[in-house]
């Protein structure tokens, strides 16, 4: 159950259902825009031959692609517990999307302007994602007689 609704019915809601299918090509979309900016900035700063700016590039680069991989995962675990695979639960260590590994602006500033945008939108992805994480546990958390007909009703 998530956010009051029980995942794993045909009976979700479709709102929800939505909301975690588009953000998800939205991630993947951004994530291959990511793989492909970062690959160009790595191969213009070896042209360069700037080690500093190849540097600050790599560490971007991991930061970028870990906050993706934390944002798929979370929608994929969302996903699963849609369809209601097994295993997957509220309560898995995967429900939750985890801590934000912030950009260093000051280094972002000497990327060229398409990666500056890459890394901007998988923050701004993952506050969104954030919020909705927490606005869903917000609201199960509010309604605690929902949540328990919605338990007892997917046990029958």
């Amino acid at each position: 159950m998530v956010g009051g609704l029980v995942i794993g019915r045909s009976g979700a809601n479709p709102v929800f259902r939505a909301q975690i299918e588009n953000l998800y090509v939205e991630a993947m979309v951004l994530a291959d825009e990511a793989y492909g900016c970062f690959a160009i900035g790595r191969d213009l700063g070896d042209a360069a031959g700037d080690a500093a700016h190849r540097i600050a590039l790599a560490c971007e680069s991991l930061k970028t692609t870990t906050r993706m991989m934390h944002i798929i995962a979370w929608l994929l675990h969302q996903r699963a517990m849609l369809a209601g695979e097994r295993g997957a639960s509220s309560k898995d260590a995967a429900a939750t999307l985890g801590d934000v590994l912030a950009a260093d602006a000051a280094l972002c500033a000497r990327f060229d302007p398409a990666v500056q945008r890459v890394v901007q939108e998988s923050e701004r992805l993952f506050d969104r994602v954030s919020r909705l994480d927490r606005q869903w546990r917000d609201s199960a958390q509010r309604a605690p007689v929902q949540a328990m007909y919605c338990e007892l009703e997917a046990r029958l």
